[in-house]
């Protein structure tokens, strides 16, 4: 029971922030998003070591430059939103990005006595995962041509990201309640033996359905029906695709959890592993039919 309510008003909090810091404005939104990028690339490093030993023996230039570089990388996708007219925090970010990527690996060799292209390909690969998906999900809400607007002329240019979010939580509720319900068969047991395949292909029919529904019926004024389909069947479908992507790791590198961010539900990634494979492809979409 304690472990019970412990997790709730986790939960209550972690949702509270996460709503405040999207609807908010704009800049709460890019902050918010910040945070949660250096917080998961550092779980990402942990996981890293934990799967490679050999990483633990980067320089602390190493160490620190990627993160600075991954700072960089979510300031440049904010563009020229924030900031005069001389100097905006996305110029200011590509400066620091372009810089650090470019004297990191030199750096490297200079200051350790063997160089490991491994390692860097590991630093790199945690800056795509992670900062490149958050910062494709801040480009969503800062992008001047989706700026959606209510019927009274509101703007909502968090729409796309927030419904991203909202129907990877729905697909991630399903999938549990469907599984708990019918479910029998394992969908991937050598990465998560939890899930089922009837969870998994129920929790995203009933995604799609509840976007189906709520576009239908209430959402053709701000974003077309087929628009709401394709944003729940990404959240869903590549939401899926990176939990499994995440327990994956962590199966590697023997752990339960990334973290210890909230109480009783794990760390960074293990909130926004869905989302950091779902965001690049959500904006994949969004440039080619949405802009």
């Amino acid at each position: 029971m304690k472990t019970f309510i412990t997790r709730t008003i986790s939960a209550l909090f972690f949702a509270a922030i996460m709503l405040g810091g999207i609807l908010y404005n704009p800049f709460t939104f890019f902050l918010l998003f910040f945070i949660v990028n250096f917080f998961a690339l550092q779980e990402y490093f942990r996981l890293v070591r934990k799967i490679d030993p050999e990483y633990e023996q980067i320089t602390t230039w190493h160490k620190y430059g990627v993160l600075i570089a991954s700072c960089g990388i979510m300031m440049a996708f904010s563009g020229d939103q924030f900031g005069g007219p001389t100097l905006s925090l996305g110029f200011l970010g590509w400066t620091v990005a372009v810089i650090f990527m470019m004297v990191l690996p030199l750096g490297e060799i200079l200051m350790n006595n063997t160089f490991s292209l491994k390692n860097m390909g590991y630093s790199a690969l945690g800056l795509l995962y992670v900062t490149v998906s958050m910062g494709m999900l801040v480009d969503m809400r800062l992008q001047d041509s989706l700026q959606f607007t209510m019927p009274s002329g509101r703007p909502i240019g968090y729409l796309v990201p927030l419904l991203l979010i909202l129907f990877i939580w729905i697909n991630d509720t399903m999938a549990y309640i469907v599984g708990s319900l019918i479910g029998r068969t394992p969908f991937f047991p050598s990465i998560s033996p939890k899930k089922t395949t009837e969870g998994s292909v129920g929790g995203m029919i009933l995604a799609v359905a509840t976007a189906g529904i709520f576009g239908w019926y209430w959402g053709q004024q701000v974003l077309a029906f087929q628009h709401w389909l394709a944003i729940a069947g990404i959240a869903a479908v590549f939401g899926t695709v990176g939990d499994l992507l995440e327990s994956k790791l962590k199966r590697l590198a023997g752990v339960k959890d990334s973290g210890n961010m909230m109480p009783g539900h794990g760390g960074f990634l293990d909130r926004f592993d869905s989302l950091l494979l779902a965001a690049p492809f959500a904006w994949i979409y969004v440039y080619f039919f949405l802009s």
